[in-house]
């Protein structure tokens, strides 16, 4: 496991020597704290990253790389690369780290799951990630509409994957099933941090509940890989990082992500600690050696990032 030390009051990994007064400003001051060196990059644009955009707003389609601010949003769309987000832009949860918007949210698009599809054929997209808002207020969560967009790909791409992101469908079984009965290539339900810190960053979900449904899926159809992911840098402690890891994999999961959270406003939760890309690195080897299949881990890491290399990297 990484090492940490104390001097500050909560734990800072020893080799973060560029920012270990970042938590300290942020809760004295207010002030804004420029972000340490390595999360510091250019944005790549271009004609494929202009093609992209187009190609997305003349399909009224949504994507979590733009509705989340996702730091990535420019390298995919260069590489014509982006994850899907259906069933609207608007989420009926609000969580404190994501910038999905939230709000009432009209029924899903019917015509959205074959736009979909068509984007994918028009992108020659090999492997397509969808995710959605969380619909709490649609009696199945949205799970028939994943399932509608995972045949509609079938149909117009037959040969590429699909990794579906989904909610945790408020614990019901037969939405879950509903997805795995589609038959996803990778099922992915992020835990995004450890238990503790639930009533502050996902004050409307429930530790236990998503970890059930990791299991339970893998119960519905062992050959889907599970995949979750994790933010750092929320005030996590390191025991409770690696709790939540072996939590993972004793509910069946084999794929990790592990990434800087990053404050997307100020109305946001603040970051308490930007973690050193070697620290990364540590979680990576720690992982890995608990018994996870494949792990991303980096201060850009989100969970579709790069996601095609994850998979094909399984020993199926």
């Amino acid at each position: 496991m990484p090492e940490w030390h104390t001097v500050f009051p909560w734990p800072v990994s020893a080799k973060e020597t560029d920012c270990l007064c970042v938590s300290v400003a942020n809760q004295k001051s207010k002030m804004h704290v420029p972000k340490p060196r390595w999360l510091k990059r250019s944005l790549p644009t271009g004609s494929t990253y202009e093609k992209v955009t187009a190609l997305l707003r003349k399909s009224r389609l949504h994507t979590v790389c733009q509705e989340a601010k996702c730091p990535n949003l420019w390298e995919c769309f260069s590489r014509q690369t982006s994850t899907f987000l259906i069933m609207g832009p608007c989420c009926t949860r609000n969580c404190r780290f994501c910038a999905v918007a939230h709000g009432p949210s009209g029924p899903p698009d019917p015509g959205e799951p074959a736009r979909v599809a068509e984007a994918a054929q028009s992108m020659q997209l090999t492997y397509v990630v969808i995710t959605s808002v969380t619909r709490d207020d649609l009696p199945d969560g949205g799970a028939s509409y994943f399932a509608k967009t995972i045949k509609e790909i079938r149909k117009k791409v037959p040969d590429a994957l699909v990794e579906v992101l989904i909610p945790d469908f408020q614990g019901n079984r037969d939405a879950l099933q509903t997805v795995v009965e589609a038959h996803p290539d990778v099922l992915n339900h992020n835990l995004e941090t450890v238990p503790r810190l639930y009533p502050s960053v996902r004050p409307e979900a429930v530790y236990r509940r998503s970890l059930e449904l990791l299991k339970q899926a893998k119960e519905y159809d062992a050959t889907i890989p599970a995949k979750s992911g994790l933010m750092l840098g929320l005030g996590e402690f390191p025991e409770e990082v690696h709790k939540t890891l072996r939590d993972l994999i004793d509910a069946g999961c084999g794929i990790l992500t592990l990434g800087q959270y990053l404050q997307p406003t100020r109305e946001h939760l603040q970051v308490e600690r930007f973690v050193h890309p070697e620290e990364f690195d540590d979680w990576k080897e720690t992982a890995l050696k608990m018994g996870f299949s494949e792990v991303a881990s980096g201060p850009f890491v989100r969970s579709s990032y790069h996601a095609k290399d994850l998979y094909q990297a399984l020993e199926l």
